[in-house]
C-alpha cells in the first residue's frame, strides 16, 4: 500500500509539471520598496534600472516599484537617487509567475552637491561600521557549496573560522569557543540555531533555520556594536523576508536537511505570512531497508508573519522551533564499538514579537518581546562497563525584550539607543555520575537539583558622526547588570574610519566586552555567585579597498585579550570554555576560580567579488595564534588554534539554467594532547599526558567540495535540482585521537570522506 501511494504521488507530482510546461514563455516579475536607511521614510522618484537592458521604472510615493513580465532569469538592479548613493543589486532570480520581491533601505551621501549621484555599488549592504562585517545576500546563502543549507556552514570560508572537523557546524571566532556568539533574527534572539545543540553553547551538528527564508546575513567577527551585549566573541544578525503580499505560493523541498515545505501568502491587503516545516527522513529509509544504524531524527518549524497597522506602525510575529530525538541502546554500541550509548530528547522554540514605529524622516525604534524555552532530556552511559556518566532533565526558559532606536540628528550625525532586559528561570535535574576524567583525576559525584533564576538588564548608546565627508567617528558605551552575582559592568566602544578616497578606507576599533557564563555551569555550586564574569579587549585595525566596481579587498589585524575566565583547580590545566567543544556537555566542575586568561591574535585577508555579470568568488587567507593560561601559570595552545587557514570558494554561471560552484579550505592542524598509553591501557580509558598538553598537532585539514545547480523553468512553476560532493578528493582529516575503550587503544577519528548530497526545490 505504502508503494502504491509512493507511485501515485509521484505520478501526480510529474503530471503538474507537464501540466505547467506550456508553450508560451514564462515570465516573472519583481516589487519591492525603497526607504531611507537612517529614518526608514518611502523615498519618492528612486530611478530603478535593469543592468545592460533598456528596462527601467520610478519609486512611487509610497517608494514602492515594480517590473513586470520579465524573462526568467538572472538580473541586477541599480537604484540610484540624487543625494544618496547609488545601490546595486545582484543575484536577483525571477520565477515563472512568481514575485520576487527586492527592498532596498539607501544612505544619504555625504557629498553636499545636490546634482551629483553617489556610487556605493556592489557592496552598499555592508554596514557603515566596516570593521569585522562581512554580508551575504539571500541567493548567495542558498547556493553555497559545501553548506547544505546550514547558514552556520555557509560561512565556513572566512578566515575569522577555525577549522575543526565536518560533522560540527561549530563557529570558533577568533580564537573564542561556541559559547561566545550569539544569533538574532528580526531583533530577536535565537540562543541556539542548531538541532541537537550543546547545552550551554551555540553549536550542533546541524542547523534548523531555513535558508529560504533568510532576506540577508551579517556576521561580525569582533568589535560589534553596543547594542549588542553579553557575547564575547561575534554576532551573526538574520533577516527574515516577508511573505508574498499579492498572491499565494508554496514549495517543496527534499535536501540534506530533510523533507518538507513552505507556504505563504497575503493578509488581508495590509501584511503577510510564511510557514515552513520539515522532518529528517535517514531514519524512515533505514528502517525500510532494516538497515541499523544510531541515525537521529529531529523536525524543524519557522513562521513570520507581518501586519501594518498603520503607515507608521507594523507588527511581526516570529517563531523558530525544533524536536530533536535519538537513541542508542547498549547492544547498538557494541556493534559500533562507540565508547558511550544513550538517548536524548529535546524540544526548543523561540516564539516573539517585534514592534515598529517610524518617526516621520527623524528616525525610528524596533521593540520586541520573545519567549525561549529548552527542554532537554538524555542520558550518557559507558559501554564497556555500563557506568552511568551523565542524567540530564531540564527546562530552560527566558523572557526578554529588547529595544532600538535610531534617530537622525542632522545630515551627519546619526544617535542610537536602547536597551534589552532578560528574565531565566531553569529547573535543573542533573546527576554527574563519579567518572575518572581525561587527567586521570576521580571527579566526586554531583546532583543538582535547584531552580536556578537570573535576571540581566542592560541599556546602550551610540553616536555616528561624521565631522568632514572622509572621517568618521563612532563612540558608544554599555551598562549591564546580572543579579545572580551583582556584576555590574561598563563596556565603552569605539569605531573610527578614514577615506582616503571612494574606492579605499582605513578603520579601526576596540572595546570591552562581557560575558555571564552559562547557567548550566553556574547552577553546579552555590559559591560560584563568586564567580567574575569572563571579558574580553577587542582592538582591530584595517583597510577596505575597492579594486573594481564588484571586488574588495580586506585586510584586518586584530588583538582579542581574555582576563577573568573560569579554571578548575582540580584539572588546572584545562580551560574550562573550551569545554563545549571537547566534550558533548558541559561536565562537572566541583570548584571554579575566575584566574584563567587567554588571547587570540592575528592577521586576516578577504578578497570577495559579487556576482556582475557570470562568475563570483571569495578568496580569505589567515595567520594567527590563541594561547591560554592555565592553573599551573603556563601557556598553553588553545584547542582551536589552526594557526593559517586558506579558503577559495566561487561560482560560474553560464546561462540561466546551469551554475557551477566550489569551495576548497585548508588549514594547519589542531593541538591535542597525546595520551599516556601505559596509563590508558590500565584505566581502559584516555588518560592524557599531563606533560604534554596541547604540544602536538593532527594532520592539516583540507579539503574540496563542490555543487552543481540545475533549473528547470515552466509557464507557472519552477524546479532547481542541485548535486554536491563534500571531500570530492577523499581526503581523511583526522578532527581527534580517541580512546577505544573496548580494544583499549588509540582510535583516529576522522571526518566524513566523500558524501554526495543532493536536493530538490519545486515551487509552485
Amino acid at each position: 500500500m505504502k508503494r502504491i501511494n509512493l507511485i501515485s504521488f509521484l505520478s501526480l507530482f510529474f503530471i503538474s509539471i507537464l501540466i505547467s510546461a506550456q508553450e508560451k514563455e514564462p515570465v516573472g516579475t519583481i516589487k519591492g520598496k525603497v526607504l531611507d536607511s537612517e529614518g526608514l521614510f518611502p523615498l519618492l522618484g528612486v530611478n530603478i534600472s535593469v543592468k545592460d537592458k533598456n528596462i527601467g521604472v520610478a519609486a512611487d510615493a509610497d517608494g514602492k516599484y515594480e517590473l513586470k513580465k520579465l524573462p526568467i532569469g538572472s538580473y541586477t538592479l541599480i537604484f540610484s537617487y540624487i543625494g544618496y548613493e547609488r545601490i546595486t543589486k545582484t543575484d536577483i532570480i525571477v520565477r515563472p509567475d512568481r514575485i520576487t520581491f527586492v527592498d532596498v533601505e539607501m544612505k544619504q551621501s555625504s557629498i553636499e552637491m545636490n546634482d551629483v549621484v553617489v556610487n556605493a555599488g556592489y557592496f552598499s549592504d555592508i554596514n557603515l561600521r566596516p570593521a569585522s562585517v562581512v554580508s551575504f545576500s539571500s541567493e548567495e546563502i542558498r547556493r553555497a557549496p559545501g553548506a547544505a543549507g546550514d547558514v552556520s556552514r555557509i560561512i565556513f570560508g572566512l578566515p575569522s573560522l577555525a577549522k575543526l572537523n565536518d560533522q560540527k557546524n561549530s563557529l570558533i571566532v577568533r580564537g573564542g569557543s561556541p559559547m561566545e556568539n550569539a544569533f538574532f533574527v528580526d531583533n530577536v534572539e535565537i540562543p541556539n540555531i542548531n538541532h541537537y545543540g550543546t547545552q550551554g553553547s551555540s553549536e550542533g551538528p546541524i542547523g534548523l533555520i531555513n535558508v529560504d527564508f533568510l532576506k540577508d546575513v551579517n556576521f561580525y567577527s569582533g568589535g560589534f556594536a553596543v547594542n549588542y551585549g553579553d557575547k564575547l566573541s561575534s554576532i551573526m544578525n538574520m533577516t527574515f523576508r516577508e511573505g508574498n503580499r499579492d498572491q499565494f505560493d508554496m514549495q517543496l523541498d527534499l535536501s540534506f536537511q530533510g523533507m518538507g515545505g513552505a507556504v505563504e501568502g497575503p493578509i488581508c491587503n495590509k501584511g503577510s505570512y510564511l510557514v515552513s516545516a520539515r522532518r529528517s527522513y535517514l531514519d524512515m529509509i533505514f528502517k525500510a531497508t532494516e538497515m541499523k544504524a544510531p541515525i537521529p531524527t529531529y523536525y524543524d518549524f519557522q513562521t513570520k508573519v507581518v501586519y501594518d497597522l498603520s503607515d507608521k506602525l507594523k507588527i511581526s510575529f516570529l517563531d523558530i522551533g525544533a524536536i530533536d530525538k535519538s537513541e542508542q541502546s547498549y547492544e547498538e554500541g557494541v556493534e559500533f564499538e562507540d565508547n558511550y550509548y544513550g538517548y536524548y530528547n529535546g524540544n526548543k522554540n523561540t516564539a516573539g514579537i517585534n514592534l515598529q514605529y517610524l518617526w516621520g524622516t527623524s528616525g525610528y525604534s524596533n521593540f520586541s518581546v520573545s519567549h525561549t524555552i529548552n527542554d532537554i532530556s538524555n542520558s550518557v552511559s559507558e559501554v564497556r562497563n555500563q557506568n552511568k556518566i551523565y542524567d540530564n532533565e531540564s527546562t530552560e526558559q527566558e523572557i526578554s525584550f529588547r529595544n532600538l532606536n535610531h534617530y537622525r540628528i542632522s545630515e551627519s550625525a546619526q544617535f542610537e539607543f536602547g536597551g534589552d532586559a532578560k528574565y531565566s528561570t531553569n529547573d535543573y535535574q542533573h546527576h554527574y555520575h563519579k567518572y575518572t576524567d581525561r587527567f586521570g583525576y576521580e571527579t566526586p559525584e554531583l546532583i543538582v537539583n535547584n531552580n536556578f533564576n537570573g535576571v540581566k538588564l542592560g541599556v546602550f548608546a551610540s553616536l555616528d558622526w561624521k565631522p568632514s565627508k572622509d572621517f568618521s567617528i563612532n563612540p558608544g558605551i554599555r551598562f549591564d547588570y546580572f543579579d545572580f552575582n551583582e556584576n555590574t559592568h561598563i563596556s565603552p566602544r569605539l569605531n573610527l574610519t578614514y577615506n582616503f578616497s571612494d574606492a579605499t578606507q582605513l578603520y579601526t576599533s576596540g572595546g570591552i566586552f562581557y560575558q555571564t557564563l552559562p547557567f548550566i555551569l553556574l547552577s553546579q555550586n552555590e559559591s560560584y555567585k563568586n564567580l567574575k564574569d569572563p571579558l574580553s579587549y577587542h582592538a582591530i585595525m584595517g583597510v577596505s579597498h575597492l579594486i573594481t566596481e564588484d571586488t574588495r579587498l580586506t585586510l584586518e589585524v586584530y588583538d582579542k585579550e581574555y582576563r577573568d575566565s573560569p579554571i578548575n583547580p582540580n584539572q588546572p590545566e584545562s580551560f574550562v570554555m573550551d569545554q563545549a567543544v571537547e566534550n558533548p556537555v558541559f561536565m562537572s566542575n566541583d570548584k571554579l576560580e575566575s584566574t584563567g586568561k587567554a588571547y587570540s591574535r592575528g592577521v586576516e585577508l578577504i578578497i570577495q567579488k559579487k556576482l556582475a555579470k557570470d562568475f563570483y568568488g571569495m578568496m580569505s587567507a589567515s595567520y594567527s595564534r590563541t594561547r591560554y593560561l592555565d592553573g599551573t601559570n603556563t601557556w598553553r595552545n588553545r584547542v582551536y588554534d589552526n594557526q593559517f587557514t586558506f579558503a577559495f570558494e566561487g561560482g560560474y554561471k553560464p546561462n540561466e539554467s546551469w551554475e557551477f560552484s566550489a569551495r576548497w579550505i585548508y588549514a594547519g592542524g589542531t593541538p591535542y594532547t597525546p595520551f599516556d598509553i601505559p596509563a590508558s591501557e590500565a584505566a581502559y580509558r584516555g588518560i592524557v599526558d599531563r606533560t604534554k598538553i596541547y604540544s602536538e598537532r593532527l594532520p592539516d585539514y583540507h579539503s574540496l567540495n563542490i555543487r552543481v545547480d540545475k533549473r528547470f523553468n515552466f509557464y507557472s512553476s519552477n524546479i532547481v535540482l542541485y548535486i554536491s560532493v563534500w571531500n570530492l578528493y577523499g581526503r581523511e582529516n583526522i578532527w581527534a585521537y580517541s580512546w577505544d575503550q573496548i580494544k583499549n587503544k588509540t582510535k583516529a577519528e576522522k571526518s566524513w570522506s566523500t558524501l554526495p548530497v543532493f536536493g530538490i526545490e519545486y515551487e509552485l
